[in-house]
């Protein structure tokens, strides 16, 4: 079990909070532009997300380039919103760690904000080069030590978040040597950010966020207290910040379409 703030973290049950993260939560615009822009998604290549959740990010990369992709995530109910979110190869359920796929069928292993709960990274990496084709890419979307204390408005209306956080994802450095002892090479990074006006606080009010999870309720209220406050007199300026690490297993690299 993960510790948090020097406590065992709490079992967070992603089946009962499905529906919150299906109604609230949205993708981040730099990392599906950066996903986009990187050559590697194409309707000839097959994708693989990992942590797919309710399939926000499968549906965009399906729409926006006609790629091939399957999804798996643990979570039976989130696997049951995410049905109708895009047009699968396949939605399976089953673990980051004993991916439920063949030997050396994806171009490309991806997840997004997903590595922070899985817990044998390692594990997890071998799979993801076992199940990919030589020269096959890895794409990890996470949030860097950097990152963690600028966004807005979790670490600046709910500051006791910010340990909790640095403790629950794994440095980025970290995880570039764990890619590399599983084989990955040509590591890369790519920082993206997206400002925007917030208007609505009922994502927050519905703890849709891990981390929100994770605070006592005195510390919750008093960050959504301020959070009223302050849109009582206009929008809240936000910072949604990721950090990108690519990686690259061995093998001739195939042309992309």
């Amino acid at each position: 079990m993960l510790s948090v703030a020097g406590r065992p973290e709490p079992n967070l049950d992603f089946d009962t909070r499905a529906v919150e993260y299906a109604r609230h939560r949205r993708i981040h615009p730099g990392v599906v532009h950066a996903l986009a822009d990187s050559g590697l998604f194409h309707p000839q290549m097959h994708a693989l997300d990992v942590g797919c959740g309710t399939g926000n990010y499968a549906s965009a990369l399906t729409q926006d380039i006609n790629c091939r992709i399957s999804g798996v995530d643990p979570s039976a109910r989130m696997l049951e919103l995410a049905c109708e979110a895009a047009p699968w190869e396949s939605l399976v359920q089953g673990a980051a760690e004993s991916l439920p796929f063949a030997d050396h069928v994806f171009d490309v292993v991806m997840s997004t904000d997903v590595i922070h709960h899985i817990r044998d990274r390692d594990a997890y990496y071998r799979e993801a080069a076992r199940v990919l084709r030589p020269g096959g890419h890895i794409v990890t979307v996470t949030d860097s030590h950097e990152d963690i204390p600028c966004r807005r408005p979790l670490s600046s209306y709910f500051p006791e978040t910010i340990d909790i956080e640095l403790r629950r994802y794994p440095p980025v450095p970290q995880l570039m040597t764990e890619m590399a002892q599983a084989g990955f090479g040509e590591p890369r990074l790519a920082h993206v950010d997206f400002a925007y006006d917030l208007e609505e606080l009922q994502a927050y009010r519905d703890r849709a966020f891990s981390s929100l999870l994770l605070v006592d309720d005195e510390a919750f209220g008093r960050g959504i207290s301020r959070m009223e406050a302050d849109l009582a007199r206009g929008p809240i300026p936000c910072l949604s910040l990721y950090t990108i690490i690519w990686g690259t297993l061995p093998g001739a690299l195939r042309a992309i379409q």
